[in-house]
């Protein structure tokens, strides 16, 4: 395990453990993170650990044509049934993540320092947020970290508090990538949920290529 200084590089991402764990330490500034993304790590932790930051092996990534979209949320596209916006209310969005209660989580990994962090970073116009409506109810949404030059969008997290309501957005966010010729979207590690919507696991190696 790597125990990073302040300001100093990051290790090679081959350094990882067979969990993904690359370092420990550091700072959460819009430098270090952009830093982190563009070399294929992602902080996450909790309120009682340091910061950690990781590089799995495999990745998790969507290529955007190989969404798969379910006959129900084909009929909730077609019914236009909740209304979607970007990059509108980050603050709301990452707030509603970090509230979300999630199966087999005690708390959440958004600490304070984290939101902070990403607030910044979506002031430094890096960090993306979606918002999906219903009437004027924020039913759900995500964000995540768009490296437009890199055309690689990094999921980072969702909340739906509507049924279907992420995943509306999700896809709603999918189709405005493709017309901006996104290359994929990277969703880190494998869920079953991120596999029904057509995600799959690739050699790391093979992702970073993208990120070159």
């Amino acid at each position: 395990m790597y125990f990073l200084k302040p300001y100093e590089k990051f290790p090679p991402v081959e350094a990882a453990d067979e969990q993904g764990l690359l370092a420990v330490g550091g700072e959460l500034s819009v430098a270090r993170l952009k830093e982190a993304y563009i070399q294929g790590i992602f902080p996450w932790y909790d309120a009682s650990q340091p910061v950690l930051w990781w590089s799995p092996d495999p990745r998790m990534v969507l290529f955007p044509e190989k969404l798969k979209v379910s006959k129900s949320m084909k009929q909730l596209l077609k019914k236009n049934a909740f209304e979607v916006t970007f990059n509108q209310h980050f603050d709301a969005v990452i707030t509603a993540c970090s509230e979300m209660k999630r199966d087999g989580q005690d708390g959440t990994w958004i600490t304070s320092e984290m939101k902070e962090a990403y607030l910044e970073f979506h002031r430094s116009g890096l960090a993306f947020s979606v918002e999906v409506w219903q009437e004027d109810f924020l039913a759900g949404g995500l964000y995540g970290i768009y490296l437009r030059d890199k055309q690689v969008f990094c999921g980072e997290s969702m909340f739906t508090k509507v049924s279907n309501a992420s995943k509306f957005g999700f896809i709603k966010l999918i189709e405005k990538l493709r017309t901006e010729n996104i290359q994929l979207i990277d969703c880190q590690v494998y869920t079953p949920h991120l596999e029904s919507l057509g995600a799959e696991e690739i050699p790391r190696k093979d992702f970073l290529m993208y990120l070159t």
